[in-house]
C-alpha cells in the first residue's frame, strides 16, 4: 500500500479514540455549541469522518479498516508521552490474566523514536553479559516489530519463565544493521545497596539498585550508622536506577531535606499534590552531598535528584537522566479493549515535568563506556557480526569527578 494511504487511514481511524477520549457526539456537541473547546472537537471529527469517507468510497481497493485501527490508536496514544498506550482487547485479555512476577533478562525499557528503547541494564544479569546498553533500541522482540508493539505488551513480551530464552533485533551505536541477541530468562533479584569507604572512611558512596520499600530501607540504615562510623560526607549513585516507588523516593529525597518541596503531581483531572520534607524524617541534613546520574537514571530516582538538586542540597554529576515521572490510569473501552493514559505528571520543585524534561547536573560529564568498533556487516565471510564487546574501563570519570568534588567541600 503506498505510504501516503496507509496515513490517510490511520489519520482517518483516529476518530475512533477522539471520541472515546472526548465523549463527543453530534447532540452532544450540539447542545454544548458554546464551548470553543467541544466545538473544536466537532469540528476535527467532520474532517476525519469526511476522509473516512473518501478513503472507503473512492479508495482504490476497498480498505481495511479495522487493520489499520489498532496501529492508529496506538500512535495517538504514544503522540502523548511513552507510557500511554492503546490495547486491543486480545492484548487487554493478556495484560490482564498477567500476574507478573516471572523471570527476566535484566532491561528496563520505554519507547522511544517510536520503538522499544533501553533506559538502564542490571548489572550482572544476562542482558548485560549479552553487552546491551543504555539507549540501545530494540527493533523487534521474537520477530515482532516493536513500533507495532504498545510499551505494556513490549513489557510482557520481555517476561518469561525461567530458563526460557528470549531473542530481540537490538539496533546499537555506529552500527546500521539491526544484531540478534539471545538470552536467557532468569529470575532477577536486584542486588542490596552498595556501600564503599573513601578518603579514610569520610566518605561514603551508596549505591542502590532500585528504590524500592527494602532498598530505601538499607539507604536509611546506612545513612543512620554514619556517625558510628566516622563518615562526614555522602556520595549517592543514581546511575541506572530506573525502577522503584515514588513515595519511597520522596523518602529518600527526606534523608537529606528538613524542610521545602520534594516534587509535586497533578493532572487535568488529579488534584495538585505537594510532597514536602519532613524535619522528623530527615537524617542528615549537613553532610555535604554529591550526587552522579546517567541516561539510566529515571523515575524515582530522577525524582530525587531533582529534589535535592533544587532545594541546593547537592550537587549533581554525570549525564541528563531518563526523562520519566508519570501516574498511569486504565480505562476500559466498550469493544474489550483499553487505554492506558498518563493521567498526571510529577514535577521538580522547580515546576519541570520529570517526563518531559529529565534532570540535568550541574556538572555533566559524559560516560566513559565505548560502544565499540565498527565491524563489517556480515564479519567479512557472510556471518553475523560477533557481539561489540564492552571495553574494560580502567577509570569511572564520572565517579572521578564526584569524588573530586567532594573531597573539595568542607565537612
Amino acid at each position: 500500500m503506498p505510504k501516503i494511504s496507509k496515513i490517510l487511514l490511520l489519520v482517518a481511524s483516529v476518530v475512533l479514540v477522539l471520541a472515546a477520549f472526548l465523549g463527543v457526539n453530534t447532540s452532544f456537541v450540539s447542545a454544548a455549541s458554546d464551548s470553543d473547546a467541544q466545538d473544536g472537537a466537532y469540528k476535527q471529527i467532520n474532517v476525519y469522518s469526511e476522509v473516512l469517507r473518501h478513503i472507503q468510497t473512492d479508495y482504490v481497493v476497498d480498505p481495511n479498516i479495522p487493520a489499520v485501527t489498532n496501529g492508529a490508536l496506538r500512535g495517538l496514544l504514544e503522540s502523548l508521552d511513552s507510557d500511554s498506550s492503546y490495547l486491543t482487547p486480545e492484548e487487554y485479555k493478556a495484560y490482564k490474566a498477567d500476574k507478573g512476577g516471572k523471570a527476566q533478562v535484566g532491561i528496563n525499557v520505554s519507547k522511544r523514536y517510536g520503538y522499544a528503547t533501553v533506559v538502564s541494564v542490571v548489572p550482572g544479569s544476562p542482558a548485560d553479559k549479552a553487552n546491551l546498553n543504555d539507549g540501545d533500541i530494540i527493533e523487534a522482540i521474537g520477530g515482532q516489530d516493536t513500533r507495532e508493539l504498545s510499551l505494556a505488551m513490549i513489557q510482557m513480551l520481555l517476561a518469561g519463565q525461567p530458563g526460557t530464552e528470549l531473542t530481540v533485533a537490538v539496533v546499537r551505536p555506529r552500527k546500521s544493521q539491526p544484531e540478534k541477541v539471545s538470552m536467557t530468562r532468569v529470575a532477577q533479584v536486584v542486588a542490596p545497596v552498595s556501600e564503599t569507604m573513601y578518603e579514610n572512611s569520610t566518605i561514603l558512596y551508596l549505591k542502590p539498585g532500585a528504590l524500592d520499600h527494602e532498598h530505601v530501607q538499607q539507604i536509611e540504615s546506612k545513612l543512620k550508622q554514619m556517625p558510628k562510623a566516622g563518615n562526614k560526607k555522602v556520595l549517592l549513585d543514581l546511575r541506572d536506577v530506573a525502577t522503584g516507588d515514588m513515595t519511597e523516593a520522596t523518602r529518600v529525597a527526606n534523608f537529606f531535606l528538613s524542610t521545602g518541596t520534594i516534587a509535586s503531581l497533578e493532572g487535568q483531572k488529579v488534584a495538585k499534590q505537594t510532597f514536602t520534607a519532613e524535619a522528623s524524617k530527615s537524617i542528615n541534613t549537613t553532610a555535604p552531598l554529591v550526587v552522579i546520574t546517567n541516561r539510566g537514571t529515571a523515575g524515582p530516582a530522577e525524582l530525587v535528584a531533582a529534589a535535592l538538586l533544587d532545594n541546593k542540597r547537592a550537587e549533581l554529576v554525570g549525564e541528563k537522566t531518563f526523562g520519566e515521572g508519570a501516574q498511569q490510569k486504565t480505562f476500559d473501552l466498550p469493544d474489550g479493549g483499553a487505554l492506558i493514559l498518563s493521567v498526571a505528571k510529577y514535577k521538580t520543585p522547580g515546576g519541570k515535568k520529570l517526563q518531559d524534561e529529565g534532570v540535568t547536573p550541574g556538572l555533566l560529564v559524559a560516560s566513559n563506556i565505548d560502544d565499540g568498533a565498527v565491524p563489517d556487516e556480515d564479519g567479512g565471510d557472510g556471518a553475523a557480526p560477533a557481539p561489540v564487546a564492552k571495553a574494560g574501563v580502567s577509570v569511572d570519570e564520572q565517579l572521578t569527578k564526584a569524588l573530586d568534588l567532594l573531597k573539595n567541600k568542607a565537612a
